[in-house]
């Protein structure tokens, strides 16, 4: 079994397939941009070399095979992913999960909240019981002992919700429409919670969460999604811990960690969680989180082909067999 493993988190920002038109304001991408688009894409996830990558901004899983094709470290990765519903009322995009390691069986991905979760918003006919786009699972095996859950995330965005007819010259409308995409955000991070609990609670399987959280990690919604604010007897329970945070390797001289530019500030909405399994504090630890970097540079150059998001990297060290106090199967 390797003694490393690295995932990393890439909102690739929109892709899709050229000439189809995925929103109403911008236009479909000419053959020409999708070559570029692709290619600067395969260049990133070779540059990064990690073993599991989790995508978010996928319109069309073909496109994202596309890019596989284009890499020199993924032609042969497992790629699982699911296409936006043609059927739904708004075409929204998708994640996606590429692997070099073997996955223990097929992906599943959570369209609905899980527990009849079930909440109003302001000024909406229906109640929100979906994910607005659908959380993606998949175990990722690293010997015939031990396996990890990996879920792939990306919540709501803080663009404001409007209803139709609604319009930001309003201030109340556009006070409502904001307040529609923090809940909906909320909604969506206990719903997360709650399919994490299933799997944390009375289970030794390690688990990564990795994604666009569109919020920081301070933030109500994300706290949420990991679980804080609660302690059982050893301060750990089924919480999730930001990778940032435990890190071994972190150097303040050299802390430039940014993922996105929103209204002129720089901010970190793309995280990688961990269980305790991957913190070193916890007496169940079997590796830990050396160190996280972020891929950000082409933030600030906006090139038309670039995402609008960093790249985040974590490296995790495991300890070996020898060192683990339970046995982890592949369930």
């Amino acid at each position: 079994m390797q003694q490393e493993i690295r995932f990393a988190t890439f909102n690739v920002c929109n892709l899709g397939l050229p000439g189809i038109r995925y929103y109403d304001n911008l236009e479909p991408y000419t053959a020409m941009e999708y070559e570029a688009k692709t290619t600067w894409i395969a260049q990133q996830i070779d540059d990064i070399d990690a073993d599991v990558i989790g995508f978010q901004e996928i319109f069309s899983q073909a496109a994202l095979k596309d890019v596989l094709s284009k890499t020199q470290k993924y032609k042969q990765a497992r790629h699982v992913g699911f296409d936006p519903d043609p059927q739904a009322g708004r075409l929204t995009p998708s994640v996606a999960l590429v692997s070099r390691l073997p996955l223990a069986a097929d992906a599943a991905a959570y369209i609905d909240l899980p527990r009849n979760l079930s909440v109003a918003l302001p000024d909406a006919a229906d109640a929100m019981t979906r994910f607005t786009r659908p959380v993606l699972h998949a175990q990722v095996v690293l010997s015939e002992e031990l396996a990890i859950n990996v879920f792939v995330v990306h919540l709501k965005s803080k663009r404001p919700d409007y209803r139709d007819g609604e319009h930001d010259a309003d201030p109340c409308q556009f006070g409502a429409a904001v307040l529609r995409s923090l809940i909906r955000r909320g909604v969506e991070a206990l719903g997360l919670r709650y399919l994490l609990t299933d799997y944390v609670q009375g289970n030794r399987v390690p688990l990564v969460v990795m994604g666009d959280f569109n919020d920081v990690a301070a933030s109500v919604s994300t706290q949420l999604a990991m679980g804080a604010g609660r302690r059982g007897k050893d301060g750990f329970d089924d919480r999730l811990f930001e990778s940032y945070r435990i890190q071994s390797r972190r150097d303040p001289l050299r802390d430039v960690g940014y993922t996105h530019m929103y209204e002129g500030s720089y901010e970190t909405i793309d995280h990688i969680l961990v269980s305790e399994e991957f913190n070193p504090a916890s007496r169940f630890a079997i590796g830990e989180v050396l160190d996280v970097t972020y891929l950000n540079d082409h933030i600030a150059l906006k090139l038309p082909q670039a995402s609008d998001h960093g790249v985040v990297l974590v490296r995790i060290k495991l300890y070996g067999a020898a060192n683990r106090p339970d046995v982890f199967p592949v369930s």
